[in-house]
């Protein structure tokens, strides 16, 4: 299962084309800071609690379907931050991205998982033996390391699995539609799946490491102005996450304008999540290096070691 640094780049674009993210790249240079964004929600949140008024720097948000393509427009200086899951960024990492982890988040094991249609003779991950899994949305994303671990910890040979990839509304349209056996997943897909009566073989509790990161791009910090922008973003963005712990029902209606889940299921959604937004600390480093380790010494997914200490941008988000 290793694969080289040029496949792990191939795996990251998940289906978007190099050609429209180095047009998007010369198109978002001319505006300023442009802010990476999945689902609208980090403009959303910003806006619904009056974090950016005041900003006296250029300002621009580009919405992406996942973190694979996001961070290949990262790379591609498209945008100049990826909020993504963790793993996906030491992915980019790995593959050459140059990036830096500004910010993080703990998030809830919950917002992850293995689920079966309803009716699936499938009961346990056990039964995935000789059935096929999609994965959203790219190999060495968080729903991959979530299936590899929970192979592992049911002694399930990985060679037994047919994993396939696929970005996350293109499952969620097979997965409905019977296509699919087993799915890992995340978020709002499946959180969108569980309402259809999927039922969750595991989950990501006990399998970490559960962080959402704020990632920003190498050139950003070397241009002082937009460094300096950086910092004030991501002190805005830390009061428009504390705005969204005070105001969890307005929090929650936001959130299901933004992703189309019904109210109920925002809910739900946001009493997943934690959105305080911190700066990364020894014990992310430590639980992150864990699994990148993991996904190199024993997966074959990350082409080389990474050393999560040395992605670490210093200065940007006080402790």
């Amino acid at each position: 299962m290793t694969i080289t640094r040029r496949s792990a780049l191939r795996g990251m674009l998940a289906g978007t084309l190099a050609s429209t993210v180095a047009l998007a790249a010369c198109k978002h240079r001319a505006r300023g800071l442009v802010l990476g964004d999945q689902v609208h929600l980090i403009e959303s949140k910003l806006r619904a609690a009056h974090a950016l008024d005041g900003t006296t720097y250029p300002l621009s948000f580009a919405n992406f379907q996942g973190a694979a393509p996001l961070l290949e427009a990262l790379n591609a200086g498209a945008v100049d931050t990826a909020p993504a899951g963790d793993l996906p960024v030491i992915l980019a990492a790995a593959a050459g991205c140059k990036l830096k982890i500004a910010g993080i988040n703990q998030t809830s094991g919950r917002s992850m998982a293995i689920v079966v249609p309803p009716r699936s003779p499938i009961a346990s991950v056990k039964d995935l033996a000789g059935r096929s899994v999609i994965v959203s949305s790219a190999r060495g994303s968080i729903s991959h390391y979530l299936l590899l671990e929970a192979l592992r910890e049911a002694h399930v040979p990985i060679g037994s699995v047919k994993i396939g990839f696929m970005l996350p509304t293109e499952a969620a349209a097979a997965f409905a539609s019977g296509q699919i056996e087993a799915w890992g997943t995340f978020g709002i897909y499946q959180a969108k799946a569980e309402a259809a009566g999927a039922r969750i073989l595991r989950d990501g509790t006990g399998i970490g490491p559960g962080y959402g990161i704020i990632a920003v791009s190498e050139a950003a910090l070397a241009d002082a102005d937009k460094r300096a922008a950086l910092a004030d973003v991501l002190a805005r963005s830390r009061t428009a996450n504390q705005w969204c712990r005070d105001h969890i029902d307005a929090y929650a209606a936001l959130y299901a304008r933004q992703t189309g889940i019904a109210p109920a299921l925002a809910r739900i959604m946001v009493g997943r999540e934690n959105p305080a937004l911190v700066a990364p600390d020894a014990a992310f480093v430590a639980a992150l290096q864990r699994a990148a380790d993991r996904f190199h010494e024993d997966y074959g997914v990350l082409p080389r070691r990474v050393d999560i200490a040395a992605l670490i941008a210093p200065g940007l988000l006080p402790a």
